[in-house]
């Protein structure tokens, strides 16, 4: 805030009296913190409060602004006094280490450069693996550690690696159906004149199948009328007449060897009683012949209804 504050040019002093905050109806507690808040930010930038309207919104605002301010100094202070006693806390026990190593003979100045050197890395290395000492064991548990990452982010790498694998077979076989399916739709858009040609052909072919079809009604109520008018039945069909002619045909080879025996008594005797006796006898078997005949021929009717 005191930032903010210190790069705005800004001047007067806020000033509310009693009876203005009594006639607006402002919280006092409230207007005194904002004010004290608003004070201590502009005089530790070394500015004065501008002249502003206290209004029941900017109060709200401000009071939020404050007390959010006033919260992470709280915290930024707690924070920094426990850093001040955790660099307090190492620079002492530095300053014992460093007796215990003089007492010793160990002191900084008395090593070599390659002995400062090798410890100097290996603080670097204690600091890259996130230990708190330099013992054995706390490196290889760190070493280890850092290895089991390892493996981690390399199997995860190998995952990684296979579904972009995989992701990339599926960009190839999409760009391949992409390049068919831009080849069919070109050739479908140079199908179009011909197919449009064919369209039209179809439509003419098929108006003049409607008139046909028109035609051929009219002449079929024609043709209907003709032969309700001469007096046809569905039972006189082209079926029926052809059993018809079997029959006859079936009739005329049963009656041919009557024929052929009537036929043969023109040879008779000239003997009047004989002749007249034989022909009454051909004439009964003629008429049962053709009785027969009628009863078949009835008998087809018949069935063929």
């Amino acid at each position: 805030m005191s930032d903010i504050v210190g790069g705005a040019d800004l001047s007067g002093s806020v000033s509310v009296t009693a009876e203005s905050s009594k006639a607006t109806g402002f919280d006092a507690n409230r207007i005194a913190e904002v004010k004290a808040w608003l004070t201590s930010q502009f005089d530790a930038a070394g500015k004065d409060v501008p002249d502003f309207e206290y209004t029941p919104r900017s109060i709200n605002e401000l009071h939020k602004i404050a007390t959010l301010s006033q919260a992470k100094t709280q915290a930024a202070v707690i924070v920094a006094n426990d850093h001040r006693q955790k660099a307090a806390e190492y620079r002492s026990q530095a300053a014992r280490i460093r007796e215990i190593l003089e007492s010793v003979g160990l002191a900084q100045e008395s090593l070599p450069s390659n002995v400062v050197s090798s410890a100097h890395v290996l603080a670097k290395v204690a600091n890259l693996l996130d230990v708190r000492d330099t013992e054995l064991s706390s490196l290889l548990v760190a070493v280890a550690d850092l290895s089991l990452r390892k493996t981690a982010v390399e199997e995860k790498r190998a995952k990684v690696q296979q579904e972009s694998k995989v992701l990339l077979e599926y960009t190839r076989k999409a760009i391949a159906r992409l390049t068919y399916l831009k080849r069919t739709l070109s050739q479908l858009e140079d199908d179009i004149a011909p197919c449009e040609a064919q369209m039209e052909n179809w439509k003419t072919n098929l108006a003049i199948m409607e008139s046909k079809e028109r035609q051929y009604l009219q002449e079929y109520g024609y043709y209907k009328a003709v032969l309700n008018r001469v007096g046809y039945t569905p039972e006189i069909s082209h079926g029926v007449l052809v059993e018809m002619a079997e029959h006859k045909k079936d009739l005329g080879k049963k009656t041919k060897p009557i024929l052929d025996t009537l036929r043969s008594y023109q040879d008779l005797p000239p003997d009047k009683a004989l002749a007249a006796l034989a022909i009454e006898d051909k004439k009964r078997q003629y008429a049962a012949a053709e009785k027969y005949l009628e009863d078949v021929l009835q008998s087809a009717l018949a069935s063929s209804e």
